[in-house]
C-alpha cells in the first residue's frame, strides 16, 4: 500500500480488508478499497482530519481520497435482524477479532501496509478451491448474511456453497431469523444480485436454504408448476424463471428489465391445479402478486412500473407479428412510450429474455423486437399539430392521433 508522505493515515496500524483482497487473489479488478484501523480512537481519527460517517460504529472518510476507514470492532447479538447488534471498539480489539465477525472466509482476509496477507480463517484456500464458507457460527446471528451468500454465489458462479454453510442457513430459516429481515436490505441485496453475472444462482441458493419461501413466496411457488411442453420444453415454471433471468444477464439488461424477468410469470403460481399445464390469463392474474412484492420490498417505482407492463404485455410482444395495427398502437400507448420512451428498450429486452428462456431454445432469434421497433418508429412520424390546427381539442386530438398511428402501422405491414 503506497502512501503520501503527509498522508493522515501515516503512523496508524491500517489494513486493507475484504473484497479487494479476495479479488486481488482471484486476479480480478476490484471496487474501492476498505480499510480497518487497529488500536486507534475516534478522537485520534478526527484529529487527523478523518470525517466520521458511521452511525452505529466508528467509520471515517479519508480527507483526501474519500476511502472508508473503520475502527476494528467486535459485535454481539442483542436482538433480531440486521440492527440487533451491539458493537465494541477499543485498543483491545485485534485485527483477527475484526475479521472473525465477517460473513465468509473469502471476505475475511487483510493485507498489511507491507503487503503481508493476514488470513486466519483460510480464505485463500477457499478462493483456490472455489468454496463459499461461513467464518464462524456467528454467521447465524445476521439473516442478511444469507442474502449476501446468495449474491456472492451469483457473482462467482464457479464457487459452490459449503455443505455446512448451507445447513446453517437452513437452521436460520427454521429458527425464524429470516422473518426479521428489513425490506430495504432485502431489495438492496436482491438488486445487486440481479445485476451479477448469473442472477439465477441467487434464487437457487435461497431456495436450497428454504429462504426463498420466506422472502419471495410468490416466486418460490412457481417451482413445480408445469407449463405446456410444446411452448416450454423445460416444463417447470420455476426453472423457466431461472432461465429467463440467465438470458437477461446474457442480454446485459438493466436492473428494471431483470426485475421484470424475475416476476413476469407470477400469475402462473395462482393457476388452479385442475387447469395445469395451461395458464389462461396469467398475465392479468400476475399483476396483483407483482404489486404485492413491490409494496412489501419497497421496490423503486421505475422497476415496479416496468415489471407490471412486462407482466401484462409480454405475450403481446411475442405475438407482435400477428397483431392488428390497432392492437400494436394500443400497446405503445399503454406502455406510454410517446411520453416515456426510456421504457421501450428495457421492455423489449425483458420480453426477449422471456422468449429465449426456454430449454434448447436459448439462441433462437426474436424478430418481434425489430418489427416492434419499426412499427413504433412509423407512429412517431405522427404529431398533433395538424389536428390542433383543425380545431380539435382534448379527447378528440387523442383519438385522431391514435387513428393516424394505426394507419402508419397498417402501411408498414402492407409494404
Amino acid at each position: 500500500m503506497t502512501r503520501n508522505r503527509c498522508d493522515p493515515a501515516d503512523g496508524l496500524a491500517v489494513y486493507r480488508v475484504g473484497g479487494t483482497v479476495r479479488d486481488e487473489l482471484m486476479g480480478r479488478n476490484s471496487e474501492d478499497a476498505d480499510y480497518v484501523v487497529v488500536d486507534a480512537s475516534p478522537e485520534e481519527m478526527q484529529s487527523r482530519g478523518f470525517r466520521p460517517v458511521g452511525r452505529d460504529f466508528p467509520v471515517f472518510l479519508h480527507p483526501d481520497s474519500g476511502e472508508e476507514y473503520a475502527l476494528a470492532r467486535t459485535e454481539r447479538k442483542s436482538g433480531h435482524g440486521y440492527h440487533g447488534f451491539v458493537f465494541h471498539t477499543g485498543p483491545d480489539v485485534t485485527l483477527e477479532d475484526d475479521l472473525a465477525r465477517r460473513d465468509l472466509t473469502v471476505n475475511a482476509m487483510a493485507r498489511s501496509s507491507e503487503g503481508e496477507l493476514i488470513d486466519p480463517f483460510d480464505g485463500r484456500r477457499d478462493v483456490e478451491q472455489r468454496v463459499l464458507r461461513h467464518v464462524s457460527p456467528a454467521f447465524r446471528e445476521d439473516p442478511v448474511r444469507i442474502l449476501r451468500l446468495a449474491r456472492f454465489a451469483a457473482r462467482f458462479p464457479d464457487f459452490r456453497v459449503a455443505d455446512e454453510t448451507r445447513t446453517l442457513c437452513r437452521e436460520m430459516v427454521i429458527d425464524g431469523e429470516v422473518d426479521h429481515l428489513v425490506p430495504e436490505r432485502v431489495w438492496q441485496e436482491m438488486a445487486r444480485a440481479l445485476m451479477e453475472v448469473r442472477p439465477s444462482r441467487f434464487l437457487e441458493v435461497l431456495r436450497e436454504a428454504g429462504a426463498l419461501a420466506v422472502i419471495l413466496p410468490e416466486v418460490d411457488r412457481l417451482f413445480g408448476v408445469p407449463q405446456a411442453a410444446a411452448h416450454h420444453p423445460e416444463i417447470d415454471t420455476g426453472i423457466h424463471t431461472l432461465m429467463v433471468m440467465e438470458q437477461a444477464a446474457v442480454l446485459d439488461a438493466p436492473l428494471a428489465a431483470r426485475f421484470a424477468c424475475l416476476v413476469h410469470d407470477l400469475g402462473k403460481g395462482l393457476t388452479p391445479r385442475e387447469q395445469w399445464p395451461r395458464h389462461i390469463g396469467h398475465e392479468k392474474t400476475g399483476l396483483a402478486p407483482i404489486r404485492e412484492v413491490c409494496e412489501r420490498l419497497r421496490v423503486p417505482s421505475e422497476c415496479r412500473d416496468l415489471a407490471l407492463l412486462v407482466g401484462e404485455f409480454h405475450l403481446h410482444a411475442h405475438r407482435a407479428l400477428e397483431l392488428k395495427p390497432g392492437t400494436l398502437v394500443k400497446l405503445f400507448e399503454r406502455i406510454d412510450l410517446y411520453r416515456r420512451p426510456e421504457r421501450w428498450q428495457p421492455f423489449l429486452l425483458a420480453c426477449e429474455a422471456d422468449w429465449r428462456g426456454r430449454r434448447g431454445l436459448e439462441d433462437r432469434p426474436y424478430p418481434q423486437a425489430e418489427f416492434l421497433q419499426r412499427a413504433l418508429a412509423a407512429t412517431e412520424t405522427v404529431n398533433a399539430r395538424p389536428f390542433v390546427e383543425q380545431g380539435l381539442k382534448g379527447p378528440a386530438i387523442a383519438a385522431a392521433l391514435h387513428e393516424a398511428r394505426v394507419r402508419e402501422v397498417a402501411a408498414l405491414i402492407c409494404k
